[in-house]
């Protein structure tokens, strides 16, 4: 399998921005973007080894897993950490623009456009996403066979700490229905049931397509690039920085994600703590009392 990943990257210091690639202290976008191509590599690459300790000999594992990836990262206006990265600089090529740098995305619209029926999956990342699971496609595949083209499968986000009051939480819960519907139509094929190792599971039309992130196969890549939206810049989903990520596939897809219940059926890190840490704070945490009753501890 052939894999091609776009991963949108910039950082420049900002005393006004909101967002991490505005920080002062660049250390935690160099070591997250570092962990994301390393993880890339380690998980889907054909470098990968079992020690045969009889021989002292090591041979090749996973062969049935490994494919042929290809990392293009795409900076603007030279505001970028490339070369501090913490892996070798072959485990990416460059591509620098011009672009906005909340339309980044957009650049990797372009890039994966220019390499249509190069590749069996066409993927978009933004800088500080971690894939840890070495199923994960294998996972999207099934469910493009079960349930079609036309409807796509996106992880859910998560960050993790074990210093806040919940040691794991998904940051991508449903936003109000009005903020999707001019896009989307959720009451259509809402829930697609299936088992899988023998477990039954739900994937749901989801309110927050958002998970900073998509993995198209080759057949969807080329259906939404044949769209009359594809590449209009479009940033009418919450700001440029989202709709760059999720609007277009918003738009062409019925998209889902797996119910709360079974979130981490496919689910991709978002470097930090940054949402979590909003539990407690700003965000109530959910009890469940022994009567099953949910109340709201703040």
């Amino acid at each position: 399998m052939r894999i091609l990943f776009t991963i949108a990257h910039f950082f420049k210091p900002d005393n006004n921005g909101k967002h991490a690639s505005q920080r002062k202290n660049p250390q935690p976008r160099i070591q997250a973007l570092s962990q994301s191509l390393a993880a890339l590599h380690q998980l889907f690459g054909k470098s990968q080894s079992i020690i045969n300790i009889a021989q002292k000999v090591a041979f090749p594992a996973n062969e049935h897993q490994q494919s042929e990836i290809d990392i293009v990262i795409c900076t603007t206006q030279d505001c970028h950490l490339l070369n501090q990265l913490l892996v070798p600089s072959h485990f990416y090529k460059h591509h620098p623009a011009q672009a906005e740098p909340m339309l980044l995305g957009f650049e990797c619209q372009s890039v994966m456009r220019d390499c249509l029926g190069q590749y069996d999956y066409y993927c978009f990342l933004e800088d500080d996403l971690i894939i840890h699971d070495p199923w994960f496609f294998l996972k999207l595949k099934w469910f493009s066979q079960q349930a079609g083209d036309q409807s796509l499968l996106q992880p859910n986000r998560y960050e993790v700490s074990v210093q806040a009051l919940t040691c794991k939480a998904y940051i991508d819960g449903d936003l109000a229905p009005r903020v999707t519907a001019p896009f989307q139509n959720v009451r259509d094929q809402p829930d697609l049931k299936g088992k899988i190792i023998g477990m039954p599971i739900i994937f749901r039309r989801t309110l927050n397509p958002h998970s900073g992130c998509y993995f198209l196969n080759a057949n969807q890549m080329a259906h939404w690039a044949n769209q009359p939206h594809f590449l209009d810049r479009d940033t009418s989903f919450v700001s440029p920085l989202e709709s760059a990520a999720t609007l277009g596939i918003m738009k062409t897809f019925r998209v889902y994600k797996t119910v709360p219940e079974q979130a981490n059926f496919l689910e991709i890190q978002h470097f930090g703590t940054a949402f979590l840490s909003l539990i407690g704070n700003q965000v109530g945490l959910a009890a469940i009392s022994s009567r099953n009753t949910v109340s709201t501890n703040l």
